[in-house]
């Protein structure tokens, strides 16, 4: 493979003095949990960020296209998301919200100020799982009723409650959970039987809910979920009017819609600030996590204040949800994806990258489909365009080449065969044109 030249940083990271990736790796293996699986073949060890840049412990430059699992959507260390914390760390670390501090009231009164309709009261807890599994209590507590559905494909969590709701056998151990909840066909246009070009395939697919109503509960149901675009699934799209369909034979069962943004909020997908508000529906719940924080422990659920009553009825808690040093660094997250125009960034480089993808499709026989919006791209590589047969060993090699050449992916997909891009949203034209020379490169000849 021929060397593509990184965009230039004036960025210098500092000396790393510490243990060498091969001795972390042992400690690794000796004290934690061996379900804790590393990327590539030979694991790279991360020790600085800036930006959009990763460095490892000899000082190599890589480009993050994953943002830290879609995490750190202003960019690693951001000065002023950092100073943030540090300033609040100076003044208070902890108590909990059985006093008053001023950072959860003025951090939930700007969060909700960027919700649509009555989506206005804001409950913080600590990860996406655990915001999941809030706003399932909720659904249930609220409506009365027990039946969830969820679609196939789809990622919710690593809890027990999370582990239910997602349709993916490749994370779900052979335990009892979602008891309750139903998958219902996912709305997939590349693999599914109503392809992109059925005018009609967001009703038709939003169909198989109806049916699972009608067919597999008592006809009430507590709820629906589903993330706004299917993330760890591959990045998958949904037709137009899908969300829009659903909602409302959901609705007309008693249910209440949740969306989940964990991925896909706070300006990702470039056209919007909220996934859902792509398909034009407003959800009665709405769960949110990663980007959220920048990198910190932090996650909500926002809901409206009929739903949000349903909680009063027992004691709920969180001990750390929305704590002082978190509040801070998420208003922090609001303020630079405002003032540094990071949602408008999403819709040019994304639109920069998709059609250079698409580009690259009419190159590399082995794209089946390249697929997303703004920063949250899949490239679904294949065997055969016809058979659709998922080139996974493909997959795999292209993504080990592209880290040797200094930039960093993810996979996706029940098969691990799709390229998933959802780098940091800071990112410039260069870094796509280099993501774009990368992944050209990596293809040839695999």
């Amino acid at each position: 493979m021929k060397a593509i030249p990184l965009p230039p940083t004036e960025f210098k990271p500092q000396p790393y003095s510490g243990p060498t990736a091969e001795e972390v790796l042992d400690l690794r293996k000796q004290y934690l949990s061996p379900a804790l699986f590393t990327y590539y073949r030979k694991p790279v060890m991360i020790v600085q960020g800036r930006g959009q840049w990763l460095f490892d412990e000899k000082g190599r430059r890589y480009l993050d296209g994953i943002a830290g699992i879609v995490t750190v959507g202003c960019g690693h260390c951001h000065p002023d998301i950092v100073a943030a914390a540090e300033r609040q760390n100076q003044l208070l670390q902890h108590t909990t919200t059985i006093y008053l501090h001023p950072n959860i009231a003025l951090y939930a009164e700007e969060l909700a100020a960027k919700m649509p309709g009555e989506l206005k009261v804001v409950y913080f807890v600590n990860s996406g799982s655990e915001a999941n599994d809030l706003a399932l209590l909720m659904a249930r507590a609220y409506t009365g009723n027990y039946d969830v559905i969820a679609l196939r494909n789809a990622y919710h969590g690593g809890n027990a409650s999370g582990m239910g709701l997602t349709s993916l056998h490749t994370w779900k151990f052979n335990v009892p959970h979602g008891f309750g909840v139903q998958h219902a066909m996912m709305p997939d246009t590349y693999r599914g039987p109503y392809a992109k070009d059925d005018p009609e395939a967001g009703r038709k697919y939003a169909d198989d809910v109806r049916n699972l109503i009608q067919f597999g509960s008592s006809g009430q149901i507590g709820g629906f979920i589903a993330e706004s675009i299917q993330g760890v699934g591959g990045a998958i799209v949904y037709p137009a009017g899908y969300l829009r369909h659903v909602y409302s034979h959901v609705r007309g069962a008693g249910g209440v819609c949740i969306a989940d943004e964990v991925q896909t909020g706070f300006g990702r997908t470039g056209t919007h600030y909220w996934g859902f508000e792509t398909q034009g529906v407003i959800p009665d719940i709405v769960t949110m996590a990663k980007g959220i924080g920048n990198g910190c422990a932090l996650a909500a659920v926002v809901t409206t204040p009929k739903i949000a009553q349903t909680l009063t009825s027992r004691i709920h808690f969180n001990t750390f949800g929305g704590n002082p040093v978190v509040s801070a660094q998420g208003r922090a997250v609001l303020q630079v994806i405002d003032r540094e125009k990071l949602q408008a960034n999403c819709l040019k480089i994304g639109t920069r990258l998709k059609q250079g993808f698409e580009g690259l499709a009419q190159k590399h026989r082995l794209i089946g489909e390249v697929r997303g919006l703004g920063l949250m791209i899949g490239v679904e590589l294949v065997k055969d365009r016809s058979s659709k047969e998922p080139a996974k060993e493909a997959c795999a090699e292209v993504f080990e080449r592209c880290k040797d050449m200094g930039l960093l992916l993810g996979k996706g997909g029940l098969w691990g065969n799709t390229l998933r891009i959802k780098p940091p949203m800071c990112i410039t034209p260069a870094d796509a044109d280099f993501i774009l020379a990368v992944a050209d490169e990596a293809l040839q000849g695999v």
